[in-house]
Protein backbone atom coordinates (compact mmCIF):
# COMPACT_ATOMS: atom_id res chain seq x y z
CA UNK A 1 0.00 0.00 0.00
CA UNK A 2 1.57 3.43 -0.99
CA UNK A 3 1.65 6.17 1.46
CA UNK A 4 -0.80 9.02 0.01
CA UNK A 5 -0.47 12.90 0.79
CA UNK A 6 -2.77 15.96 0.82
CA UNK A 7 -2.06 19.09 -0.49
CA UNK A 8 -2.48 21.49 1.96
CA UNK A 9 -2.24 25.43 1.40
CA UNK A 10 -1.16 26.19 4.63
CA UNK A 11 -1.99 29.94 6.49
CA UNK A 12 -1.37 31.46 9.58
CA UNK A 13 -4.10 32.76 12.39
CA UNK A 14 -3.27 34.26 15.56
CA UNK A 15 0.37 32.16 15.50
CA UNK A 16 -1.08 28.88 14.65
CA UNK A 17 -0.59 27.10 11.26
CA UNK A 18 -3.68 25.69 9.43
CA UNK A 19 -4.51 24.78 6.22
CA UNK A 20 -7.15 23.84 3.66
CA UNK A 21 -6.81 21.21 0.26
CA UNK A 22 -5.52 23.16 -2.30
CA UNK A 23 -9.05 21.11 -4.46
CA UNK A 24 -11.14 23.85 -2.01
CA UNK A 25 -8.63 26.96 -2.93
CA UNK A 26 -9.40 29.53 -5.82
CA UNK A 27 -7.05 31.96 -5.91
CA UNK A 28 -5.13 34.03 -3.19
CA UNK A 29 -5.66 37.73 -3.32
CA UNK A 30 -3.95 40.25 -1.43
CA UNK A 31 -6.67 42.48 0.96
CA UNK A 32 -8.39 44.43 -1.06
CA UNK A 33 -11.28 47.24 0.04
CA UNK A 34 -14.01 45.20 1.15
CA UNK A 35 -17.95 46.62 1.07
CA UNK A 36 -19.97 46.40 4.55
CA UNK A 37 -22.86 44.56 4.19
CA UNK A 38 -25.81 45.75 6.92
CA UNK A 39 -27.20 43.05 8.99
CA UNK A 40 -24.89 40.37 8.37
CA UNK A 41 -22.97 37.66 11.71
CA UNK A 42 -19.80 40.03 12.68
CA UNK A 43 -17.42 37.56 11.07
CA UNK A 44 -18.75 38.29 7.42
CA UNK A 45 -16.50 42.00 6.64
CA UNK A 46 -18.58 42.40 3.66
CA UNK A 47 -17.88 41.45 0.22
CA UNK A 48 -15.43 42.43 -2.79
CA UNK A 49 -15.66 42.29 -6.28
CA UNK A 50 -13.30 39.34 -7.92
CA UNK A 51 -13.04 39.75 -12.00
CA UNK A 52 -16.81 40.55 -12.06
CA UNK A 53 -18.29 38.16 -9.01
CA UNK A 54 -19.06 39.46 -5.50
CA UNK A 55 -17.99 37.44 -3.41
CA UNK A 56 -18.55 37.16 0.23
CA UNK A 57 -15.55 37.60 2.64
CA UNK A 58 -15.48 35.84 5.85
CA UNK A 59 -12.61 36.79 9.09
CA UNK A 60 -11.33 33.68 10.40
CA UNK A 61 -9.85 35.44 13.20
CA UNK A 62 -13.75 36.58 14.13
CA UNK A 63 -15.18 33.45 13.62
CA UNK A 64 -12.29 31.33 15.56
CA UNK A 65 -13.01 33.78 18.58
CA UNK A 66 -9.63 35.21 18.10
CA UNK A 67 -9.10 38.51 18.66
CA UNK A 68 -9.32 41.16 15.79
CA UNK A 69 -6.60 42.51 14.07
CA UNK A 70 -5.47 45.10 11.88
CA UNK A 71 -4.39 43.80 8.85
CA UNK A 72 -0.66 43.83 7.63
CA UNK A 73 1.27 43.74 4.17
CA UNK A 74 1.16 39.47 5.35
CA UNK A 75 -2.46 39.71 5.35
CA UNK A 76 -4.34 37.23 2.71
CA UNK A 77 -7.56 36.66 0.96
CA UNK A 78 -7.73 33.01 0.53
CA UNK A 79 -10.99 32.58 -2.13
CA UNK A 80 -12.13 29.09 -1.78
CA UNK A 81 -15.43 26.99 -3.00
CA UNK A 82 -18.05 25.54 -0.76
CA UNK A 83 -21.18 24.65 -1.88
CA UNK A 84 -20.64 26.01 -5.21
CA UNK A 85 -20.17 29.07 -3.65
CA UNK A 86 -16.94 31.12 -3.49
CA UNK A 87 -16.47 32.49 -0.15
CA UNK A 88 -13.02 34.44 0.97
CA UNK A 89 -11.19 33.78 3.89
CA UNK A 90 -9.05 36.76 5.32
CA UNK A 91 -6.22 34.98 7.27
CA UNK A 92 -3.03 36.71 8.55
CA UNK A 93 -0.68 35.14 6.18
CA UNK A 94 -0.65 32.64 3.42
CA UNK A 95 2.19 30.51 4.22
CA UNK A 96 3.11 27.64 1.89
CA UNK A 97 1.99 24.96 -0.35
CA UNK A 98 2.72 21.40 1.44
CA UNK A 99 2.27 17.69 0.53
CA UNK A 100 0.75 16.55 4.26
CA UNK A 101 1.55 12.56 4.70
CA UNK A 102 -1.73 10.88 5.51
CA UNK A 103 0.38 9.16 8.31
CA UNK A 104 1.00 12.17 10.02
CA UNK A 105 -2.38 13.18 10.56
CA UNK A 106 -3.51 12.61 13.93
CA UNK A 107 -7.79 13.24 15.10
CA UNK A 108 -8.46 16.35 16.81
CA UNK A 109 -7.27 16.91 20.14
CA UNK A 110 -10.44 17.40 22.53
CA UNK A 111 -9.54 21.17 22.89
CA UNK A 112 -7.24 23.64 20.55
CA UNK A 113 -7.04 26.94 22.03
CA UNK A 114 -9.72 28.77 21.56
CA UNK A 115 -10.71 27.14 17.69
CA UNK A 116 -14.10 25.24 18.42
CA UNK A 117 -12.83 21.11 17.77
CA UNK A 118 -15.99 21.06 14.70
CA UNK A 119 -13.95 22.95 12.55
CA UNK A 120 -10.80 20.85 12.89
CA UNK A 121 -10.44 17.75 10.95
CA UNK A 122 -7.17 16.71 12.31
CA UNK A 123 -3.63 18.06 13.02
CA UNK A 124 -1.13 17.22 11.06
CA UNK A 125 3.00 17.04 12.33
CA UNK A 126 5.21 18.04 10.25
CA UNK A 127 9.06 18.18 11.38
CA UNK A 128 8.73 21.31 14.09
CA UNK A 129 5.19 22.40 13.00
CA UNK A 130 2.01 21.56 13.79
CA UNK A 131 -0.67 21.93 11.40
CA UNK A 132 -4.12 22.17 12.17
CA UNK A 133 -7.05 20.72 9.12
CA UNK A 134 -9.69 22.38 8.77
CA UNK A 135 -12.96 20.94 7.69
CA UNK A 136 -14.43 24.12 5.47
CA UNK A 137 -17.89 22.22 5.57
CA UNK A 138 -17.66 22.75 8.91
CA UNK A 139 -16.17 26.63 9.33
CA UNK A 140 -19.56 27.12 7.67
CA UNK A 141 -22.78 25.82 7.86
CA UNK A 142 -24.62 25.25 4.41
CA UNK A 143 -27.05 27.77 5.71
CA UNK A 144 -24.39 30.23 6.30
CA UNK A 145 -22.74 29.93 3.16
CA UNK A 146 -26.40 30.22 1.79
CA UNK A 147 -26.68 33.71 4.41
CA UNK A 148 -24.16 35.30 2.60
CA UNK A 149 -25.73 35.47 -0.77
CA UNK A 150 -26.65 38.89 -0.76
CA UNK A 151 -30.57 39.42 -0.21
CA UNK A 152 -32.34 41.31 -3.50
CA UNK A 153 -35.13 43.69 -2.29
Amino acid sequence: MENSTRKMIVFQLDNEEYAVSVQQVGLIERITPITRVPQTVDFVKGVINLRGVVTPIIDLRIRFGLSEAGFTDHSRIIIVNMDDKEVGLIVDAANDVVDIPEETIEPAPEVIGTVDIDYIEGVAKLEERLIILLDLEKVLSAEEVNSLKPVKE
